[in-house]
């Protein structure tokens, strides 16, 4: 089977004797309703009738995904490293790409796990599904806990820490818990809607000011904006980690791809989505940089001063819940496609499916929470884990995909054949170095953090927010 998705077809009913023109309407709409059954490849047989449709996502809506997986509160820490930006960019532009021919050679593939059982059998299907599903969760965890900065943010710490992770977690859980992601697509809108807004106001904030608030208050100051001029290199490979980590969305195309309607639309998708992404980066992160300077406060939303703090993260606050909930649904699903995978519940409205979906969403929840408030340097840990596994799962995974797909193909031996392996072997070197040099910094970073006493309590009251 060539696509993986093909409508079921039945021969047209019998000519109607005598005029039963409700029979005929009958037989029509029985015709009509096979037509629109799908079967897919992962999914099996789908219809609106009998269980949840997996395969509506329009690419508008997917782009929209796409997006929000990117792009958040991080685009404030991308203010320098400009060539670093654009080259991440086309990098990762590339792999995005390669994730759409890949699904369609292979309508089978639904996560990087998948795609693992393809080239390395069973033992790379667990390599790379452990890999896909420790990213995302502690991704899920970070998103957490900047939920708990906001509320501190907007309250002046009105409570506990841990509490206001609490409320963000039964948040997520509720709406993670949304089956398809042509329906959690909806609030994408609004979380992508918040974002901007709220890093939007930042920047103009900042732009009005006479100063930000982190800067003397009097007398002369300017912003010190050539930061890069006296990196280190673990401060400059450092950087370049938060670079790929800020376009770390690839993994969770794949399953964005396999539930669009028109899987031949995703490359529509991916350029409108990385077009987008690219354009805010250089263009708010540099706005603000320029402004604040060396007086980017952290988290960066309180530069403009406590009010426009409180604002800011008001604004940003549908967004940051987005991006948790986002980053909890698809490893969630993960697993919960890989327990049902060729049985009718996977698709179908039956006790077990939801038992087992509920318990994927709340199980994963419950995980993200547990490791960001239990481990005492997890925002570092976070930075590790996207050192180590960012450009593995980013980047070389899917230069190496290619590789494998094309390698045999019929134009081997073009000149366009070879610019492409060439192109594809040097991501995959380039991503190597990334990810050691990557660990090490990250592994520096967390050594100081220990050393210096930069490190929170497990399940902590404290503010988090610099609010207090």
């Amino acid at each position: 089977m060539s696509s993986s998705i093909y409508s079921q077809s039945t021969a047209a009913p019998p000519a109607i004797d005598g005029g039963n023109k409700k029979d005929a309407s009958l037989a029509e709409m029985a015709v009509k309703a096979e037509e629109d059954v799908i079967v897919d490849a992962v999914w099996g047989r789908l219809d609106d009738q009998s269980g949840p449709n997996y395969r509506n996502l329009g690419w508008i809506r997917a782009a929209v995904l796409e997006i929000k997986t990117q792009i958040g509160l991080g685009v404030l820490g991308l203010s320098s490293w400009l060539i670093a930006q654009i080259i991440v960019a086309i990098i990762i532009t590339w792999s995005d790409y390669v994730v759409g021919t890949f699904k369609l050679n292979h309508p089978e593939v639904y996560t990087l796990a998948d795609v693992g059982f393809l080239i390395g059998g069973p033992i790379g299907r667990e390599i790379l599904g452990f890999a896909y599903w420790l990213e995302q969760t502690a991704i899920a965890g970070a998103g957490l806990l900047s939920f708990s900065v906001a509320l501190n943010a907007i309250t002046g710490h009105g409570t506990c820490t841990v509490a206001f992770v609490v409320v963000g977690a039964v948040l997520n859980v509720l709406f993670s818990s949304i089956q398809t992601l042509d329906r959690i697509s909806i609030v994408g809108w609004v979380g992508l809607a918040g974002i901007m807004s709220s890093i939007i106001t930042l920047a103009v904030a900042v732009g009005v000011q006479d100063r930000p608030s982190a800067a003397p208050q009097v007398g002369f100051w300017s912003p010190d904006t050539a930061v890069a001029r006296d990196a280190t290199f673990v401060d400059a490979i450092n950087a370049v980690s938060v670079v790929v980590f800020a376009y770390a969305g690839t993994p969770n195309f794949f399953n964005i791809v396999g539930e669009m309607k028109n899987q031949r639309d995703y490359t529509k998708s991916v350029i409108t989505c990385q077009a987008f992404v690219t354009a805010v980066y250089l263009i708010i992160g540099c706005t603000v940089y320029h402004f604040v300077g060396q007086y980017i406060t952290s988290p960066a939303l309180g530069s403009a001063g406590p009010l426009l703090k409180k604002v800011c993260y008001g604004l940003a606050l549908p967004g940051l819940l987005v991006g948790c909930v986002l980053y909890t649904h698809i490893p969630a699903k993960y697993v919960f496609v890989r327990i049902l995978r060729n049985s009718r519940h996977l698709s179908k409205n039956t006790p077990i499916h939801y038992i087992v979906w509920f318990s994927c969403v709340i199980v994963n929840c419950a995980l993200s929470f547990i490791i960001a408030e239990a481990i005492p340097f997890f925002n570092d840990l976070v930075g590790l884990i996207g050192a180590l596994l960012g450009t593995f799962i980013c980047i070389q995974t899917e230069a190496y995909m290619w590789l494998w797909d094309e390698w045999r193909s019929p134009n081997r031996g073009t000149l366009k054949w070879k610019a492409l392996v060439a192109m594809n072997i040097l991501f995959i070197v380039l991503g190597f170095f990334v990810m050691i040099a990557g660990t090490y910094g990250s592994v520096v970073a967390i050594n100081q953090s220990l050393h210096d006493g930069n490190t929170s309590a497990p399940f902590s009251c404290a503010d988090n927010s610099g609010s207090t």
